[in-house]
């Protein structure tokens, strides 16, 4: 497990250290964990330096999420005599009252 961090090395030019730390402590612990995934239950299995509150600070962190993945593919799966084909697939979960914290745009079919 302590490799995950050196494959997220490529990110570091677009986020900042400390976002690092937290965003392997949060990998680390939902990777060790079963059932349902929230953040009291990431901060249990996260162990030293992973309390609610710092799971809480990386959540309310803006993190350039399409340029990170990007990056991370760059690095460690682009070939280029390879084809690739890029997919998306939309959410069909609902949603709880008029606004949810954390989603700028919101899709559903089923709506």
């Amino acid at each position: 497990m302590p490799d995950i961090l050196s494959l997220l090395q490529c990110l570091l030019p677009q986020i900042n250290a400390t976002t690092m730390r937290q965003l392997n402590q949060i990998i680390i612990a939902m990777l060790a964990m079963s059932g349902r995934v929230t953040m009291l239950g990431i901060s249990r299995w996260a162990g030293s330096g992973g309390s609610y509150r710092t799971i809480l600070r990386f959540f309310h962190t803006v993190i350039p999420w399409a340029t990170l993945f990007w990056l991370f593919f760059r690095k460690h799966l682009f070939r280029a005599n390879e084809v690739y084909l890029l997919a998306g697939d939309e959410v069909v979960v609902s949603k709880s009252g008029k606004k949810t914290y954390g989603l700028d745009r919101f899709f559903s079919s089923l709506v």
